[in-house]
């Protein structure tokens, strides 16, 4: 695998904004975080934290995604960091744990009285796991499902698909005038990899061999891009191409496709009351993605290797990760991450219902997660740009196949 190393252009953006960057003093604790409802809910809680440890000042940055990278590159560069906590999307774990960013966690999980680390789901704390070290504990999932509007299913008398082939049947047969049978998300990048992997993993696919060989042009890899090219010309809304996740969720909570494979903590916003779907809430399933396997992402809680306040902020992440807290987090409508919440009669009643909990903890157990690696996010758009090509008719599917795998080959020398 190619080993990790920054470009002289971060290094030197990084560098040159040091100066406007403040660290944390002590007593106080710096986080990065995207500004997401998430977000939201563990700003409230941490008025409970500062009750409870009143010699700790919790100072948030929440930001658009887009944005946190390079603030965490350019706080891990810096002497000392200007963010003592910051949230790690999946894709940037073995990099950052490989660059020397992160701090192990092992020696301060084993010694949390009552923390329960073997509670979390066990898919989601593995991704935090680099070379035999903890670098992370879980905060948030963003695994794939199947969303469906179930009275359309229950109307018509259909069964939920548990193959790919299945699903390309039923969406099918449920376009029609101007509904569609599936919302899709064939933009360019990361979109079409986070939803395309899906497609492979149903027909047997990866990106590499367990022996490390690049295998994403290879029958599986043709199949499923072959399904899903297909599936988009006869099932999803005309001129989509470029649609993204917001374009897809806008066709389904308007009433105009009957299924997505989208994120599981959608289905609440689907349903509540007063809310985007209007008078078809309540309406919407959950369940696995046909095939049984799905794409996993997670966001975890990190302290960084140059912090100073490092104590202070493993204080503030184990409380906020605890199995009590997180049980609150659930119930306020934070994505689940730990076995105990999901299986909880509590968190059902006050929070989604069974129902929801039941189908997120299946899709968790067979979910992996999109890339993985030092060069993750470099992969991800490497391969998702071939097969935009391929959708958009620019490639021949084995030509856009070629071309990715010869990209990811030339990346990871």
């Amino acid at each position: 695998m190619k080993k990790f190393k920054l470009s002289t252009a971060i290094v030197a953006v990084a560098w040159a904004t040091l100066s406007t960057l403040q660290v944390a003093q002590a007593g106080e604790i710096n986080i990065i975080m995207e500004e997401v409802p998430d977000y939201d809910i563990v700003e409230k809680l941490t008025d409970q934290f500062t009750e409870q440890n009143p010699g700790i000042t919790v100072n948030f940055d929440a930001m658009p995604f887009d944005a946190m990278r390079d603030k965490i590159l350019t706080s891990s560069l810096a002497p000392s960091a200007t963010y003592d906590v910051i949230i790690i999307d999946n894709p940037w774990t073995d990099e950052f744990a490989r660059a020397g960013f992160l701090e192990p966690l092992d020696s301060l999980i084993s010694s949390q009285d009552g923390y329960a680390y073997d509670d979390f789901v066990p898919a989601l704390a593995d991704i935090s796991k680099v070379d035999g070290s903890i670098y992370g504990v879980p905060y948030y999932n963003y695994a794939l499902g199947l969303i469906v509007r179930q009275d359309i299913f229950d109307s018509k008398g259909i069964a939920i698909p548990k193959t790919i082939e299945d699903y390309m049947s039923v969406v099918k047969s449920l376009t029609n005038g101007d509904m569609y049978g599936a919302a899709m998300q064939p933009q360019k990048g990361y979109k079409i990899m986070e939803e395309w992997k899906n497609w492979l993993y149903a027909n047997g696919g990866e990106l590499f061999d367990d022996a490390g060989n690049v295998i994403i042009n290879n029958q599986a890899a043709i199949d499923a891009l072959n399904q899903y090219i297909e599936t988009h010309g006869e099932a999803a809304p005309p001129n989509s191409a470029n649609w993204g996740f917001d374009e897809a969720l806008r066709s389904v909570s308007s009433g105009k496709s009957a299924t997505m494979l989208s994120y599981n903590w959608m289905l609440p916003a689907l349903n509540a009351k007063g809310g985007m779907s209007g008078d078809l809430a309540g309406n919407f399933t959950l369940h696995e993605v046909p095939g049984g396997k799905s794409v996993l992402g997670l966001w975890s809680w990190g302290i960084t290797a140059n912090s100073d306040n490092k104590d202070d902020a493993w204080t503030f992440i184990s409380w906020i990760s605890s199995p009590e807290v997180a049980k609150q987090r659930a119930i306020m409508g934070g994505a689940p991450v730990r076995n105990s919440v999901m299986n909880s009669s509590e968190v059902w009643e006050k929070g989604y219902g069974e129902a929801y909990y039941s189908a997120l903890a299946n899709i968790l157990d067979g979910s992996a997660p999109l890339s993985s690696g030092n060069n993750a996010e470099e992969l991800i758009e490497i391969v998702g740009t071939e097969l935009s090509a391929a959708v958009t008719g620019q490639k021949s599917v084995k030509e856009a196949l070629d071309a990715a795998a010869n990209g990811v080959e030339r990346a990871i020398k």
